[in-house]
């Protein structure tokens, strides 16, 4: 049954994004190359609505599992809300801040799930604060062949092992989707996932993420802090340097770190593949301090530990060595 259900969520995946392809391709929904963009011949783009598809078919299967189905649904509505807004971006610019409203409602939908299912108002904010992050996160960070799609599966597979019943199932259809998109994306994308596929990825994530802080006690918490650190370092850092030097931080852009490196590097698979070791490493770590004999408080001395090293992993990155042109995609 279980490998019956993986198989489907990856054909969905898999059919979902090659019919996207061709869809883009017969429209003309092409990605040009830019001075802010890491590919040098134009790619389809919105491959990631295959993965859409495949996590709304697999909650609403799950829905007679779910034991709070009024929270699965207000998840699948936002996951929607999310997709088509990207959807709709994909095909004709919208504004940031119409994007940005739809992402809030979305969010909110969340919390107002998360609410119901825990009776806990707090985790509801924490709902809604993850949502609107990770959802732009995944956006941001979707700027090179396969790094998106690989840091969802990761942390999603990481929560599908950590969750019971219906939203572990959840969890499950997101990798296998991820995997069925990813041969059309690695090692050179011929098409991206899109807004309506970043997007989705990380309201899915934040999601799955609630779930999870809501079946663990608070002294955890801090350690579902680490799979996703690679990304949220990367973006907050980045943004929080644009906020700072007065630039318009909304509009796009090639200052991450991940984007100077692949410039340096001329290869986007070397940065995609030491971005994975980087959130492997971080599942590892929290899984021994998981089962280590430590405090609460010595486990977030780690955490802020961890935080640290990448940061400091991020100034290097922004060295005068990694300001490389012409990455090939």
């Amino acid at each position: 049954m279980f490998l019956a259900w993986l198989f489907a969520s990856l054909a969905i995946g898999a059919g979902g994004t090659w019919l996207a392809r061709r869809y883009a391709l017969r429209h003309h929904l092409l990605d040009a190359p830019g001075e802010r963009r890491a590919h040098t011949v134009p790619t389809p783009r919105g491959g990631g609505i295959g993965i859409v598809v495949a996590l709304l078919l697999a909650g609403a299967v799950l829905l007679p599992r779910a034991e709070d189905p009024l929270a699965l649904v207000l998840a699948l509505i936002g996951l929607a809300l999310v997709a088509a807004v990207g959807l709709v971006d994909d095909h004709r610019p919208l504004s940031p801040w119409r994007r940005l409203a739809v992402h809030a409602v979305a969010a909110f939908l969340l919390a107002c799930g998360t609410w119901h299912a825990a009776g806990d108002p707090w985790l509801a904010c924490v709902a809604f604060v993850l949502a609107l992050v990770l959802t732009n996160i995944w956006n941001f960070m979707d700027g090179i062949d396969g790094i998106a799609a690989t840091q969802a599966l990761l942390v999603a597979l990481v929560i599908g092992v950590a969750l019971p019943g219906a939203w572990s199932w959840w969890a499950f259809a997101l990798v296998a989707a991820i995997v069925g998109f990813l041969p059309f994306n690695v090692p050179k994308a011929r098409i991206f996932l899109g807004d309506v596929g970043s997007g989705a990825l990380g309201y899915a994530l934040a999601a799955l993420f609630v779930q999870v802080l809501q079946g663990s006690p608070r002294s955890h918490w801090p350690l579902w802090a680490l799979p996703a650190s690679a990304f949220l370092v990367d973006a907050s850092l980045t943004l929080a340097g644009r906020v700072f030097r007065g630039e318009r931080w909304w509009t796009p852009h090639d200052l991450h770190a991940y984007q100077r490196w692949a410039r340096a590097a001329g290869s986007h698979m070397i940065v995609t593949s030491a971005y994975a070791a980087w959130t492997a490493g971080a599942i590892g770590l929290m899984w021994v301090l998981g089962r280590a004999p430590i405090s609460t408080a010595g486990v977030i001395v780690v955490v802020i530990a961890w935080y640290i090293g990448c940061t400091g992993i991020w100034l290097l990155l922004h060295g005068p060595k990694w300001h490389g042109k012409g990455v090939p995609r």
